[in-house]
């Protein structure tokens, strides 16, 4: 589908759902998007507009990472939203120039339409509206990040006391990794938003005025808080992981010292035990009369002593 905002040079804003008006002599300025474009639409991209073809192929090719390219008369941007429930990246392409901007993406974009529908009410006394745009798309884009960001927060802070809890050690620690990952795909995106934000803000090459650069300024501040978010988060979950190693190594020392002191304990009975289960015919102790119950009680003698002996020593002390 393609929709088309359209400024008359008498400040008058007109909808239409095709290209034909675009290079009209009435028209000082207009907004066209590509959204979910059909193959005849792509055609039309590239036929009515004289776009340069490595920038119409990186609009046809899912790009890994955000960036900003400039051409003759116009910039490229790309940019990076991200789906709240998958964390994929949705990409919408931007072709940019102070008489009109053209943006291109192949899946819905909530913050395309939300400016599209806000700048229909454009005021007669508005200026810059190719900068106001880029701002309300980029600002709208890196407000989708905040709800995402806090989602994963507030995941880290409900394992908070669950790993000391016994028997879920292999959910909560498949739980910690899954978080790990979904912050590293959430930070594949921010870090070269911001990035691309600092270009933006330091470029001398797009016609931003100062006044306007303070707005770009504002998302890039934004960018900055989100990626410490990220590095805080995986800080945190670095934590948790190393501690619930750690509780499992010290459950797992003390299960082991209890079966050490279990297995001391019975080493001494089960050398006696094996002595006298020897079949030899000749063992005096065998024919003594309380030979078996004199046994026995050495044999309690020796772990009633055994047990004092490593209480004294605090070997059961946790």
């Amino acid at each position: 589908m393609i929709r088309c905002l359209l400024v008359t040079t008498d400040h008058q804003v007109v909808m239409d759902d095709g290209l034909g008006r675009i290079h009209a002599p009435d028209i000082k300025w207009y907004f066209v998007d590509f959204n979910q474009p059909t193959e005849q639409e792509k055609q039309q991209l590239i036929s009515v507009f004289d776009f340069h073809p490595l920038a119409l192929e990186d609009c046809f090719q899912y790009l890994q990472r955000p960036k900003l390219e400039y051409y003759d008369g116009y910039s490229f941007f790309v940019l990076h939203a991200l789906d709240t429930e998958s964390l994929k990246g949705k990409e919408i392409n931007l072709f940019v120039n102070e008489n009109y901007v053209v943006s291109y993406h192949e899946q819905p974009s909530s913050e395309i339409d939300v400016v599209f529908q806000a700048f229909q009410r454009l005021h007669d006394d508005s200026e810059h509206w190719t900068i106001e745009i880029v701002h309300k798309i980029m600002d709208k884009i890196v407000d989708g990040y905040f709800p995402i960001v806090h989602a994963l927060e507030d995941k880290i802070f409900a394992l908070e006391g669950r790993y000391e809890q016994r028997g879920n050690d292999k959910r909560i620690m498949e739980e910690i990794f899954e978080i790990r990952s979904d912050l590293l795909v959430v930070a594949r995106t921010l870090l070269p938003m911001r990035d691309l934000l600092y270009r933006v803000v330091e470029s001398r090459r797009l016609a931003i005025h100062a006044n306007k650069k303070a707005f770009f300024q504002d998302i890039y501040d934004h960018l900055l808080k989100l990626n410490e978010m990220i590095e805080y988060n995986r800080e945190m979950t670095s934590e948790f992981r190393d501690n619930f190693i750690s509780l499992n190594s010290y459950r797992m020392n003390n299960i082991m010292k209890t079966l050490t002191i279990f297995t001391t304990i019975f080493m001494p009975l089960t050398f006696i035990a094996g002595i006298y289960g020897m079949n030899f015919e000749h063992m005096p102790e065998l024919t003594t009369r309380f030979g078996y119950f004199f046994t026995l009680g050495g044999m309690a003698v020796i772990a009633l002593g055994m047990i004092v002996y490593f209480r004294k020593n605090h070997w059961f002390d946790e």
